[in-house]
């Protein structure tokens, strides 16, 4: 009978129907703890598309991180595959992973539990002449050495969007290789939305009960809220409808009227590069009225907004005010120029930013009427030049020719420079790592063994602060702002998240490329408490 099982697995769909088991609700109701596809029908086709790369963009708890899984489990005991597994960091990430996931799936299974021979490796799991390799996506070292057949990204928003590329040149060696990722989406064209962007564009769809009508469904057209706000005990009744016939779509019976669903592409013509979205709407756990709680909830909390299009609905989503525009900059510019010197005097600060080029940024600050405990709070800054450099002695002559104060440069990746150039003004350029652990807008100073003066600070508060200017209107830009600062600037989106315990944090991500000034931006602002507190009515210029 095994012999016979073993020849009729052909696909993924076939092989965890077969060999793996889960231990959930639905296994409880189902009287068995067999794999089923029964509460994910979406699921099906996705374990046996066979394109070059399939991206799941998707709300939260919609099965697809078990699809992944499968998948992983499918090549190495099928194909023969090594596996690269990907997730955002090695820890805690991997570890949990290789904890909750997968030697939970290794108990519940004894196929499984046949097939590895070595799991005690956190990062490495052998079965028999093929390997799964767990990584975090943070290490290049780590990715580099890894070649393997079958790639697979969980959580793709949430990683490194930079070494993305250098992860996929891992099954670039293998005559057949597959690359399958998997997130909740979090801005327009940025990870999982930008992979999407580019695939076939595939959503759910199955025959309306009621019209008999091919239909999917979508937010908000087939969320049906009967309720004014969270008071309201009509609310209960929020139920879904057919945006065809706008009849009822009833919750209870949903896995009945989805069971023969199909995924239909938005472009046909891609074939190789698959993309399936879902979202909270199809799950069979997720009762109607707790997708109205969030619509509501949504209308006055920008985390609970974040949250409602993300993870509920699978969308890319930017909550109005999240992100500078070319509105918020021209607002702030003056009739200066860039470039425009400050007078004899002037309380002056820089930032640069650290790339293929320096990016600076240099300010003149004017300081309110009253100082408080918070001296950004209280100053305004005149943006006097934007420029970049190749040379780091060209920074010299900035800091001589604006008679800048104070200046805070970017730590890394070029350590050496930096502290090279901390040292030819030292006591007045500072090197900065954005850290954890720190509070608001608190600044840590410390030396290291070398002598670097180091400070570290909260990326995000420091960010709410430098870029908070431009949409509160306390900056001054230059009236020929740079089109390459504009789009620095623009690049920077704020998101909102939960954390463990359900607080809302925020943080920034980067929608393009680039976002050099706007970090120069924000270390110039990190330098006026630096400037005061070294005196600000020093002028550098009889330093150099």
């Amino acid at each position: 009978m095994d012999g016979l099982t073993r020849r009729s697995v052909q696909d993924c769909a076939t092989w965890a129907e077969h060999y793996r088991f889960m231990a959930n609700q639905f296994s409880d109701r189902l009287g068995e703890s067999r794999w089923s596809f029964e509460y994910h029908p979406w699921l099906r086709e996705m374990h046996n598309s066979t394109a070059d790369e399939n991206y799941g963009q998707k709300a939260a708890q919609m099965g697809y991180t078990e699809w992944l899984l499968n998948i992983a489990f499918f090549c190495i005991d099928v194909r023969r595959w090594d596996v690269l597994y990907v997730l955002p960091s090695k820890t805690p990430d991997a570890s949990d992973f290789s904890a909750a996931r997968f030697d939970a799936a290794l108990e519940l299974s004894p196929h499984l539990q046949s097939m590895f021979s070595d799991v005690k490796n956190v990062g490495h799991k052998r079965a028999g002449t093929a390997n799964m390799y767990l990584r975090g996506s943070q290490s290049k070292s780590g990715l580099k050495s890894v070649p393997a057949g079958a790639l697979c990204l969980d959580e793709y928003d949430e990683m490194n969007q930079d070494n993305i590329p250098l992860v996929k040149e891992r099954v670039s060696g293998q005559f057949e290789h597959q690359i399958n990722g998997v997130s909740t989406p979090t801005i327009d064209d940025y990870g999982i939305n930008k992979e999407f962007n580019l695939s076939s564009k595939e959503e759910f769809f199955f025959k309306c009960i009621k019209c008999s009508r091919q239909t999917n469904l979508v937010f908000p057209d087939c969320l049906k809220i009967t309720g004014e706000d969270l008071t309201d005990p009509g609310l209960k009744n929020s139920h879904l409808i057919c945006k065809e016939c706008k009849q009822e779509l009833p919750h209870e019976t949903k896995r009945k009227w989805l069971k023969d669903g199909i995924w239909v592409p938005a472009r046909p013509q891609i074939v190789d590069v698959r993309g399936f979205h879902i979202n909270q709407m199809y799950s069979s756990t997720i009762k109607p009225v707790t997708l109205a709680r969030s619509v509501l909830k949504a209308q006055f909390d920008p985390a609970e907004e974040q949250e409602l299009h993300n993870s509920k609905m699978g969308l890319p989503h930017i909550v109005e005010g999240a992100r500078i525009t070319d509105e918020y900059i021209n607002r702030c510019k003056t009739g200066h120029a860039n470039g425009h010197m400050p007078p004899p005097g002037a309380l002056v600060t820089m930032g640069v930013d650290v790339g293929r080029f320096f990016h600076v940024w240099i300010d003149q600050w004017a300081l309110g009427d009253v100082i408080g405990n918070d001296i950004n709070t209280d100053a305004q800054p005149k943006n006097l030049i934007h420029t970049k450099v190749r040379d780091p002695s060209e920074l010299d002559e900035l800091m001589g020719d604006f008679g800048v104060q104070a200046a805070v440069i970017d730590a890394q990746p070029e350590r050496r420079a930096a502290f090279a150039f901390s040292q030819r003004f030292w006591g007045y350029v500072w090197m900065c790592f954005y850290g954890r652990g720190m509070m608001g807008k608190q600044i840590h100073e410390q030396k290291s063994d070398t002598g670097e003066p180091i400070i570290t600070v909260d990326r995000t508060s420091w960010l709410d602060q430098s870029l908070g200017r431009f949409k509160a209107q306390t900056i001054l830009m230059p009236k020929d702002t740079h089109m390459e600062c504009r789009q620095n600037l623009k690049s920077l989106v704020r998101i909102f998240e939960k954390d463990p315990q359900g607080n809302p944090v925020g943080r920034y991500i980067k929608a393009t490329k680039d976002d050099h000034y706007a970090h120069a931006r924000n270390y110039s602002e990190i330098a006026l408490p630096m400037a005061m507190a070294i005196g600000g009515n020093q002028d550098i210029r009889g330093v150099v």
